[in-house]
């Protein structure tokens, strides 16, 4: 215990998440080789090789794996045995933060919450991970501590969430589309074609229904695995692209954002979290932050288009 040193945990664990000592010391924050010696003291200590080069990478040895099931729960124990209690130094917390996302969230609200995180807590970093499928299991295991999401039965039943904002469809064309100085109907998608999405979890399946009961049965002319990808053919070329409108804002430079000609119903983007972490002080601050800042950004948007709108000025 005297060679212990409790910061080598979340080493430790930013190594078994990574299986590389590069991304654990981006994740961490630190250098590549503060985090080599971090893991020769590791070795150390436990007497085990805990990590062993494959290839180009590295994997868990068996007391590894063992470890890796056990270490976010040690962790909780300790931040909660020796952590702050319910008072909470918010100059003095020093914590990466990780936050689960869909592509479009970071480049929408990632630049507010470092600049609202960074006034009050000015040692404490976020990371955003990026979120491929609706497992919540990064939740459980502690490699997330927050994660956006549209609420389904495949988000586990014991997490936790808080509404941000409901969210709809649009359709994206480039800056110089010819469609784009009117309003968009059924028959641009035909004319000019439009880009697919596929998910495993094939979640936008009622955007192709809804184009379906308008009488689009023409197959996309392509498809892409996220909406990023979806709105960059957008911006190059004349095909239309469709994603939600506020999620993928930070997205939508250089490019024209128009109402779909038909109906798409509206979904609502949640912020999920993990019981364990329901009484942390800094967990518990963060969901304040992350909460208040987006929904203050969309309150205000909401707002401004209202007053923007023609019916608003004619009233």
């Amino acid at each position: 215990m005297q060679k212990l040193d409790l910061n080598l945990l979340h080493a430790l664990s930013a190594l078994l998440q990574e299986g590389s000592v590069v991304a654990a010391s981006r994740r961490l924050g630190i250098t590549p080789s503060a985090t080599s010696r971090a893991l020769a003291r590791l070795r150390d200590v436990t007497g085990d090789p805990l990590l062993v080069r494959a290839g180009r990478g590295l994997v868990p040895s068996p007391r590894a794996a063992q470890i890796k099931q056990q270490l976010p729960r040690v962790m909780d124990e300790v931040g909660a045995l020796l952590g702050p209690g319910s008072s909470l130094d918010l100059t003095a917390l020093e914590r990466v933060f990780a936050i689960r996302c869909r592509e479009g969230f970071a480049e929408t609200f990632g630049p507010l919450l470092i600049e609202a995180v960074a006034k009050e807590a000015p040692l404490c970093r976020l990371t955003f991970l990026q979120k491929t499928d609706k497992s919540s299991s990064m939740l459980r295991d502690g490699s997330a501590d927050l994660e956006t999401a549209v609420l389904s039965d495949r988000i586990g039943p014991e997490v936790r969430g808080r509404r941000l904002f409901e969210d709809r469809y649009v359709a994206v064309l480039s800056s110089g589309h010819p469609a784009a100085t009117q309003p968009l109907d059924a028959d641009a998608f035909g004319r000019f074609g439009y880009v697919g999405l596929y998910r495993e979890e094939m979640e936008e399946h009622f955007v192709a229904n809804a184009m379906l009961q308008a009488g689009i049965e023409q197959a996309p002319c392509a498809i892409v695995a996220n909406h990023a990808a979806a709105i960059a053919l957008a911006r190059q070329s004349e095909l239309i692209a469709m994603a939600p409108g506020i999620h993928t804002r930070g997205l939508q430079a250089g490019v024209t954002v128009s109402d779909l000609p038909f109906e798409a119903p509206p979904f609502t983007i949640s912020l999920l979290w993990h019981p364990r972490l329901e009484a942390d002080p800094a967990h518990r601050w963060l969901r304040s932050v992350v909460v208040d800042t987006v929904t203050g950004w969309t309150r205000q948007r909401h707002l401004g288009e209202i007053q923007q709108s023609p019916e608003r000025s004619n009233r």
